[in-house]
């Protein structure tokens, strides 16, 4: 029987190819094949002109690859190709289905490594300035997403630390503000929304969990939210707003 070839799970970070680790960079360009996710950037596949590349995409309200089908990508790749990755948008341990992927090859027998990348939580803290923690404001944050998993329900009570951090958050904003102020944060608690972080589209947005509950209109690309007391602008910080997109405007029309 044939050695199995090794898989790593690599995290391309939030989108600009220069935010990718140095590893992650090396090993792309070692690559035999390379199993990507819809949001990682063309510009990000330049790192490995030599690999054959499959898109296995998973997005919200799209047709996407199912896991299961993933899974069995990667452990057939591994059988033909001595280096296999599985690059994903972010860090592959957070929200990147990474506990599924690493059962699949364990059971298999493929050996397997994790390269971690940027979260998009920390690359928008630093595209807007922001910082995640204050002292004597922020102590703690929490990540997390909106579950579709049938034994989740839509009122479960939100993560309770001082700045929350939802990922794939532009079509939950309606109902994550909406549970935020029943749940009794202030009205006028600081948001600061992200789209295509770290990309030549990003778009910045400020405004309070109240302007949150009347949504976030069309959004063309992932969405970030941040939110807390943490959020607050500094006195002198300079503006980074950024114009909305054309299709925007035209729907705010």
């Amino acid at each position: 029987m044939p050695a199995l070839g090794k898989v790593y799970l690599i995290g391309a970070g939030p989108g600009a190819q220069d935010l990718i680790t140095l590893r992650g960079a090396r090993l792309l360009a070692q690559a035999d094949v390379v199993l990507h996710d819809a949001l990682v950037t063309a510009e990000m596949l330049e790192l490995c002109p030599q690999a054959e590349k499959i898109l296995v995409g998973k997005r919200y309200g799209q047709l996407s690859t199912a896991q299961q089908f993933i899974n069995k990508q990667m452990v057939d790749n591994a059988k033909k190709f001595p280096l296999v990755v599985r690059l994903k948008g972010g860090d592959p341990m957070l929200f990147g289905r990474a506990d599924e992927e690493l059962r699949a090859l364990e059971e298999a027998g493929v050996e397997v490594e994790v390269v971690p990348g940027i979260t998009t939580a920390l690359a928008a803290a630093a595209a807007s300035k922001q910082p995640l923690t204050k002292r004597g404001v922020a102590r703690s944050v929490a990540f997390f997403t909106s579950s579709t998993a049938p034994e989740h329900s839509a009122h479960d009570a939100m993560p309770d630390t001082d700045t929350l951090v939802q990922y794939m958050g532009g079509r939950e904003a309606i109902a994550t503000a909406e549970r935020l102020l029943a749940q009794g944060r202030h009205p006028d608690t600081p948001v600061v929304v992200i789209e295509n972080c770290s990309r030549p589209d990003q778009h910045i947005r400020r405004m309070t969990v109240a302007a949150l509950a009347q949504g976030l209109g069309a959004a063309h690309g992932p969405v970030l939210v941040m939110l807390g007391d943490a959020m607050q602008a500094r006195p002198h910080q300079a503006s980074d707003e950024t114009p909305l997109p054309s299709a925007v405007q035209q729907l705010r029309a």
